[in-house]
Formats: structure tokens, C-alpha cells, sequence
């Protein structure tokens, strides 16, 4: 971004910034304006006309003018902002971009029309236009081959969540389990730890669950009601009712369009839009079978919506009598642990192959890391793998490096150890080459030492906590 905004060149230059809300975006732009001198300006829900008006005023902030400018229309308004940066490169930026095109909807066009010129007054301007936005349907269409603005940008950031590893050292964990069962609520949503929560760290596994009660189950605390604010802040989910029902029925385990549309009592056909909204919205994760192509699971992409489907949605005419979390807690415990924090544990068992194996422990490097379901005939069963990890040996990708099984609340055995023999068996029987694979552990709660001493004899990867959150 600073390569963006500093870069030499003549003429205006296009980036764009997006990612989901609470993410640390305009954190980020400030920081840049402040380092860079450059102009700042956050839009908010206003008609054409204020919109201008705010935006004339934040110039004359900027520039120190007596008098704000006035600019009659947004043509007026975009030569306005390109003169900003008559003299050097500087960033322009527009937060919250989605607002002004709510009531200008020519605003792309516009601004594509005053990007193009490369002649005259503007080749002599430098402005380095960066736009935001939080509504990830709007922003993922920006730059798409129907957008006016469609192979005009230099820069398209997305700012993601922090990583499991860098969420638990910005909330000052040192504990792993409890690292694990912090992320399954909040997630790496930077927000979440100083605005929502207020600096309300759990001191250690025992206070876990009296944190829960005083956060996340707390209608007094912001961070309550964010889940559903997260629903109502993207613009393209008109039925809200049943995007809240299929986040529902995907945190409560219907991970198949088939299994979500018989949980909201709709046919497969009419919540595919649905699915398809959400995932635009980056609310939804599509995986891919790692062994059947054809069958596409769905997982919640953000913890805490997770956990407010699971947890605190059903429960929200007790909770808001205020004296009911810790009666909420004690049913609704085991329904964590086995809906959100089990699920939560995979993937983060996946994000660790993926981000922070060494490529020896599985003899190769890491290429795609998914979930994946195997059919075993003989015994009329299917069986779920959690781990598969497909990737590179020498001169050849694709080929299968891992099978896993991840537990987060079970010591793990040899009669684990068996099953992923038996799925590497028959995929072998399919014609996979399974020659390269290795079973693998992971759980949250140990291994026996006989499947310790597996280990030690090369049949098996062992991943524990301390591996997860230290280790390679």
C-alpha cells in the first residue's frame, strides 16, 4: 500500500481496499494519510447533495481554505480531489465508498471517465485514489469485468482477519486451549478486543466461561449484537429472516446445500442465491469435497456469527433479561463445544498445514489443504476426513500427502491411527496414489503413548496444542 501511494508516475492511479467490517481498514488508511500527508475522507449515508457538501468541507479542512468549495456534482468533486495532488504523489482516500454510490450510482463511471485521461491537467496530477469499503458484495463487483472500473486499479487489497497464531498474541494469550476456545468466539476480528469487549481478556481457563457470561452473552456489551449487525450492514440481503436461518442451519452442521435447504424448510433451488449472497459477503466459506468434486461444503466463515447462531440466537429471550447468561451458558456449553469449537478446531488444524507446517513433516509442500469424505462400500458407511492435504513432491503436484483426523476433545489412540489406514486403503483400492501419504493426529487433548510411540516409529504425524500454536 505505501509502494501505492508514494509510487512516482504521472497521471491519477486506482486502488482498492475492502474487507470485512471490523477489520482494522480505516485504522490502516488513517495511519497512511497521517505518515504520507495525504487526504482522508470518510463517506457516510447522506443524499448526492450533503455527500458533497461533507466531502467540500473535509478539502477545506485539509487544505486550510477559509471558505469550503462547493462542487455542484461529482464531476466537480473528482477534479476537486485530483487537484489535492498537483504537486506530488499523494494518497486520496475514500472510506466507506459504497455509501456515495448508493445515491450516485454514475460515481464508477465518473470516476473511470477521470482516471482515463491521460492527458492535459490531469498527467500533470498525481493522485493516488484509494476507495473502501466494508460491503464486500459491492466491493468484490467493483473491479469485475462489468464494472466501469474493470482493469483500471493498480492495487486490490484485501485485509483479512488475523491468523489464529497472531489473534492469540493481540489478545495476550499464552495458553493454546484457550487461545483455541477465545478464536472460536471471536475469531482474529482485531475490533472485537478493545471496542466490544473493552479489554475483557479471560484470565485463564477457568474464567473462561464467567467471560462469555460478561461478553459475548451480555446484552449490555456491543460486541452481543454485532452478528446481527454484520447481516444488516450488507445491502444485498433483502429476505434477512432467511439468511439468518441458513447461517443457522451451517453452524448448526448442515454443511451441504441439500442438508441447509431441508433445515430451513426451503427447496435447493431457492437458497441458492442465498448461499451465493453470503459467500460474495465473505459471511460463507464454499470448500470443495477433497475427494468428490461434485459435492461442495459450506462453513461459516466468521466465529462469531458461528457462535451467535449456535448459542446466543436461540437463546436471546433469555439473555435479554440480562440475568440469564450464566442460565444460558450452563445448557448451552455442550452445544459449543461439539457445534462451534470441534468444527473451529479443524479448520484451524487445516490453516496450520497451510501456513505453518514445515513441508518435511509431510514430505512435500503443501499445495491445497480441504476436507474430504470417503465412501467404504463394505461396511455401507462414508467416512469423514478432516485433514487432507494434497501437494508437490520434486516435479509432481497434486499428489495426496496427508490424511487427518482432528479431535478437539478426545485423547487420541491407535484406533484412530487404524481408521485413517482403513480411508487410505480404500482410496487406494480407488487407484489413488497413496504411496506418499502419511496419517495425521491433531487433537486438543493428547495422545496414548501408544500412539506416541507410532510416532516415533514414522507411522503417524502428532499434532498437539503447543505444535498448533508453536511448532512446525
Amino acid at each position: 500500500m505505501t509502494a501505492f501511494a508514494t509510487g512516482r508516475g504521472a497521471g491519477p492511479r486506482l486502488g482498492v481496499v475492502s474487507g470485512r467490517r471490523r477489520q482494522g481498514k480505516s485504522f490502516l488508511l488513517q495511519a497512511l494519510a497521517e505518515a504520507t500527508g495525504g487526504f482522508y475522507y470518510a463517506a457516510v449515508e447522506a443524499s448526492v447533495t450533503e455527500s458533497l457538501q461533507l466531502l467540500g468541507e473535509a478539502v477545506a479542512r485539509y487544505t486550510g481554505a477559509s471558505l469550503p468549495p462547493r462542487p455542484a456534482h461529482w464531476e466537480e468533486a473528482l477534479d476537486l480531489l485530483f487537484s489535492l495532488a498537483a504537486e506530488r504523489p499523494l494518497p486520496v482516500i475514500i472510506d466507506e465508498f459504497p455509501y456515495l454510490v448508493r445515491n450516485a450510482p454514475a460515481l464508477p463511471s465518473q470516476l473511470q471517465a477521470a482516471i482515463g485521461v491521460r492527458s492535459g491537467r490531469h498527467l500533470e496530477r498525481h493522485p493516488r485514489i484509494l476507495l473502501c469499503g466494508s460491503a464486500m458484495s459491492f466491493m468484490g463487483g467493483l473491479l469485475s469485468g462489468t464494472s466501469p472500473l474493470y482493469g483500471r486499479a493498480g492495487l486490490d487489497l484485501v485485509v483479512h482477519s488475523l491468523g489464529y497464531r497472531e489473534a492469540a498474541e493481540f489478545w495476550g494469550i499464552d495458553d493454546p486451549g484457550l487461545a483455541v476456545l477465545t478464536h472460536a468466539v471471536v475469531g482474529g476480528t482485531p475490533a472485537y478486543r478493545r471496542e466490544f469487549v473493552d479489554d475483557d481478556v479471560p484470565a485463564g481457563r477457568d474464567d473462561f466461561d464467567d467471560w462469555v457470561c460478561r461478553t459475548v452473552l451480555n446484552p449490555a456489551r456491543p460486541i452481543h449484537g454485532e452478528a446481527s449487525f454484520l447481516l444488516a450492514a450488507e445491502p444485498d440481503m433483502r429476505d434477512r429472516a432467511l439468511y439468518h436461518s441458513v447461517l443457522a442451519a451451517v453452524a448448526g452442521g448442515n454443511h451441504t446445500s441439500g442438508g441447509i435447504a431441508s433445515a430451513v424448510g426451503r427447496k435447493a433451488t431457492d437458497i441458492s442465491l442465498p448461499l451465493t449472497v453470503l459467500r460474495n459477503c465473505g459471511l460463507l466459506t464454499a470448500e470443495p469435497d477433497a475427494f468428490r468434486r461434485n459435492r461442495t461444503a459450506y462453513h461459516v466463515a466468521e466465529p462469531l456469527i458461528a457462535f451467535h447462531h449456535a448459542v446466543v440466537r436461540p437463546e436471546s429471550a433469555v439473555l435479554s433479561r440480562r440475568r440469564g447468561a450464566a442460565q444460558v451458558w450452563s445448557h448451552s456449553r455442550a452445544v459449543f463445544l461439539s457445534k462451534v469449537v470441534g468444527p473451529h478446531f479443524e479448520r484451524l488444524c487445516r490453516e496450520w498445514v497451510e501456513w505453518h507446517a514445515d513441508p518435511e513433516t509431510f514430505g512435500g509442500m503443501p499445495i491445497q489443504v480441504s476436507a474430504g469424505t470417503v465412501a467404504d462400500p463394505e461396511a455401507r458407511m462414508s467416512h469423514e476426513v478432516d485433514v487432507v492435504v494434497h501437494g508437490a513432491v520434486g516435479q509432481d503436484h497434486g499428489i495426496l500427502l496427508s490424511v487427518g483426523e482432528a479431535k478437539w476433545h478426545k485423547v487420541m489412540d491407535l484406533r484412530h491411527l487404524e481408521r485413517l489406514r482403513r480411508i487410505l486403503a480404500l482410496l487406494a483400492a480407488r487407484g489413488v496414489d497413496t504411496s506418499h501419504a502419511r496419517p495425521a493426529c491433531y487433537s486438543g487433548a493428547g495422545f496414548t503413548d501408544e500412539l506416541r510411540a507410532a510416532a516415533g516409529r514414522g507411522e503417524v504425524v502428532l499434532v498437539d496444542l503447543s505444535r498448533l500454536y508453536r511448532g512446525s
